[in-house]
C-alpha cells in the first residue's frame, strides 16, 4: 500500500513538472505555465544583476517574497538575502531591526547591534510591505537607496552599506503619495526596476497545477495520500480567490484536514466558498430606502453584521491592504488584523 502511493505520488509528480514551462532553478518554487508569469521571469533575468533597487507590487498572497528571493538568487550576490516585514512595527523597532543601535542607545541596549543593512552585505536587502512606512522612516529608506549610508540608533556616525535593496508592497502607492502620506521622491527611486506578480484570478490556468502541488505538499505533511476530482478544479476555476495563491494553499490544508478517504471532499471546498462569499453579500437581501435617515438599509443589520461589512468593504476598497483599511475604518492595522482573524478571513 505505502509503495503503491509512492508511485502514484512520483508519476504525478512527474506530470506536473512536465506540465511547468520553465526549468529554471532560481524560480523553483514559483508553479506556474502561466504566460505572464514566464514574461515576469525574463523581466526579472533582465535587470537581476543590476544593483538598483526593484519595487515588487501585487495583492496580499500573490507570493511577492517569492519573487524578491528569486531576483536575489539571479542577481548572484554573494551575500545573503535578508528581510524584514515593515507592517505592525513603529518607528523605533523598525529603526533599530534595520539600522542597529550601539550600546546604551536606549534602556536596555547593553551590547551592540548590528541592524539588518550591516547584515546583508553584498547581498539583498528586502523590505515588505513598504507602503507602511512613516515619512520620517521613509527620509531615511531615501537616504540609505541613494547613498548608501545609514546611522545605528544612538550613533552619530554613518555607515555604509552596499546591500541591494528590494521593496514589496499591496498599497497603491500613487494614491499613498497624493494623500502625501508617501514621498514622491522615494516611490521614483524605487520603481527603478517594477514587478507586478498578476493575481491569482488572471492565471487561472495554474489552479491545477499548484493545487497538486499543495496536495503533494500536504500529503508529506499529514503522511497520508489524496487526490482532487475534476469537479474539484472546476470549482476552483469558478473561484475570485481574493486571497490568493496564499487562500487555495490554505484550502488544500484544511481540505487535507478533514477528508477520510483517497478523495478529497468536493463540499468542504463548496462551504469554504460559500462562507467566504456569503460575507460579502451579508447585507445583500436587506430592503433599501432610500427616505430613510439610515439610507444604507430599510432593516438594520446587526452590529456583528454591519461591523463585517464595514471590515469586508474597506479591504476590498484598500484591495487586500491591512493598513490602508485600518485608516478607513479608523482603527489601527492590528486591531483590524484581529478582526480578520475573528472572522476567518485569508
Amino acid at each position: 500500500m505505502i509503495s503503491d502511493w509512492k508511485n502514484q505520488n512520483q508519476n504525478q509528480n512527474q506530470n506536473l513538472k512536465h506540465n511547468v514551462k520553465h526549468d529554471d532553478p532560481a524560480f523553483s518554487e514559483m508553479i506556474t505555465a502561466n504566460q505572464n508569469m514566464l514574461a515576469m521571469f525574463d523581466q526579472i533575468r533582465a535587470f537581476a544583476h543590476s544593483k538598483q533597487p526593484v519595487l515588487i507590487t501585487g495583492e496580499t498572497g500573490v507570493g511577492k517574497e517569492l519573487v524578491s528571493k528569486s531576483i536575489h538568487t539571479v542577481s548572484g550576490f554573494k551575500g545573503p538575502f535578508v528581510a524584514i516585514n515593515a507592517a505592525g512595527l513603529d518607528e523605533n523597532t523598525f529603526s533599530d531591526t534595520l539600522f542597529g543601535h550601539v550600546k546604551g542607545a536606549f534602556t536596555g541596549a547593553e551590547k551592540v547591534r548590528k541592524g539588518q543593512c550591516e547584515q546583508a552585505a553584498n547581498g539583498t536587502l528586502f523590505l515588505d510591505e513598504i507602503g507602511d512606512l512613516s515619512l520620517g522612516l521613509q527620509v531615511k529608506l531615501l537616504r540609505l537607496i541613494q547613498e548608501g549610508e545609514y546611522q545605528p540608533l544612538g550613533s552619530d556616525r554613518l555607515k555604509i552599506t552596499n546591500a541591494r535593496i528590494l521593496a514589496a508592497t499591496n498599497a497603491d502607492l500613487w494614491e499613498l503619495e497624493r494623500e502625501g502620506k508617501f514621498r514622491s521622491d522615494l516611490n521614483f527611486r524605487l520603481r527603478t526596476h517594477h514587478i507586478n506578480v498578476p493575481p491569482l484570478r488572471d492565471r487561472k490556468d495554474d489552479i491545477p497545477l499548484l493545487l497538486n502541488h499543495f496536495l503533494e505538499e500536504a500529503s508529506r505533511e499529514f503522511s497520508k495520500r489524496a487526490h482532487a476530482t475534476q469537479e474539484i478544479y472546476d470549482l476552483l476555476k469558478q473561484y475570485h480567490f481574493p486571497g490568493n495563491v496564499r487562500e487555495l494553499r490554505s484550502m488544500v490544508y484544511n481540505a487535507m484536514g478533514s477528508y477520510q478517504s483517497g478523495t478529497l471532499s468536493l463540499d468542504v471546498f463548496k462551504y469554504y466558498i460559500e462562507r467566504q462569499q456569503s460575507r460579502h453579500t451579508c447585507l445583500d437581501n436587506i430592503d433599501m430606502d432610500e427616505t430613510s435617515p439610515f439610507p444604507f438599509a430599510q432593516k438594520l443589520p446587526t452590529i456583528k453584521q454591519a461591523t463585517e461589512y464595514l471590515v469586508i468593504e474597506a479591504m476590498k476598497r484598500s484591495r487586500g491592504n491591512q493598513t490602508a483599511a485600518a485608516r478607513m475604518l479608523g482603527i489601527s492595522q492590528p486591531a483590524l488584523s484581529n478582526r480578520l482573524k475573528k472572522m476567518d478571513v485569508p
